[in-house]
């Protein structure tokens, strides 16, 4: 089913990101999680996909696998950088004949080590890739957002023009880069609705188990990281401490986002399913979106 319709129909939901091991030994292990994870009812789940391309075979066998082997939703990110066009047609006619029908289009970042992508005719922006993935007319089409603009944007109005430009493109829904302050993701909503932007905007919730890990991560991507957080686990007697920190702030985060009348939620699970169920245990969403699922079901019987 394509996300699109899920978010109209559903008017809330939860979804996980999962990323592709590295060694093949261990994808037992990231289909214990998915599984586990699938309890909760995800209206889908997406894939992430390495820097020009790094996971593409990877990518795909554990799309194609969450389609065999479970009820869920998978939508597959792909990028653009480092890629031929006719090599993103391939991917795109591939995903289709699989019955893949969601994508969520990414620039990404070249290769380690490398500046220009490698690939003559190849798209250097997210938009361009939209606009290829709409021409199928097969695809629901996700694009990132940065409530915090995108650190290579020289201003919060230019990486907003960017962000329109995909969404008109052909772009369906945004799902925006992991943000620790909330008022950074009210202030994009409300900025993406004066210039004109109106699909879903979904908050994408890192989960922080582990502090100088995050902090490395938040300084390659430009965010802003609550300096009484680093401190409150900085000082933590261990790394279960931690943990239970890192869950008490993202519970908080969600509840005040749920207060405020966001009703999708997005998380980088880093492939671990204790951390979310615990999150959403802590904030009862899993009832929540359950208690919503049998209205559906109560109004499509009346109906």
């Amino acid at each position: 089913m394509k996300i699109k319709d899920i978010i109209e129909q559903q008017g809330k939901s939860i979804s996980f990101e999962f990323f592709p091991t590295k060694r093949e030994e261990d994808e037992p292990r990231l289909f214990d999680v998915i599984k586990k994870l699938e309890i909760l009812k995800p209206s889908f789940v997406s894939v992430t996909y390495g820097a020009g391309g790094g996971t593409r075979k990877t990518t795909r066998h554990i799309v194609e696998r969450i389609m065999h082997e479970t009820s869920l939703t998978p939508m597959p990110h792909l990028t653009c950088i480092g890629q031929s066009q006719e090599e993103l047609r391939d991917i795109l006619r591939d995903y289709r004949e699989l019955g893949i029908e969601n994508i969520l289009a990414l620039r990404g970042d070249p290769p380690k080590g490398t500046i220009e992508p490698p690939a003559k005719d190849g798209l250097c922006y997210a938009r361009d890739l939209v606009q290829l993935a709409a021409s199928f007319d097969a695809f629901s089409i996700g694009v990132a957002v940065y409530p915090e603009g995108h650190i290579e944007a020289p201003s919060l109005e230019s990486d907003l023009f960017h962000a329109k430009q995909k969404i008109e493109a052909g772009a369906d829904f945004a799902i925006t880069q992991m943000f620790f302050d909330n008022r950074y993701f009210y202030d994009l909503v409300e900025r993406a609705e004066r210039v004109g932007v109106h699909v879903p905007i979904i908050p994408g919730i890192m989960l922080i188990t582990d502090i100088e890990k995050i902090q490395r991560f938040s300084q390659m991507c430009g965010t802003t990281l609550p300096s009484s957080l680093v401190r409150s686990m900085e000082i933590a007697a261990s790394p279960e401490e931690m943990q239970k920190i890192g869950i008490d702030f993202a519970a908080r985060q969600c509840s005040d986002l749920w207060q405020n009348g966001v009703r999708f939620f997005h998380f980088y699970t880093m492939n671990r399913a204790d951390t979310v169920t615990e999150v959403l245990r802590n904030l009862s969403l899993d009832r929540l979106l359950a208690d919503k699922e049998k209205e559906l079901t109560v109004a499509n019987t009346l109906g």
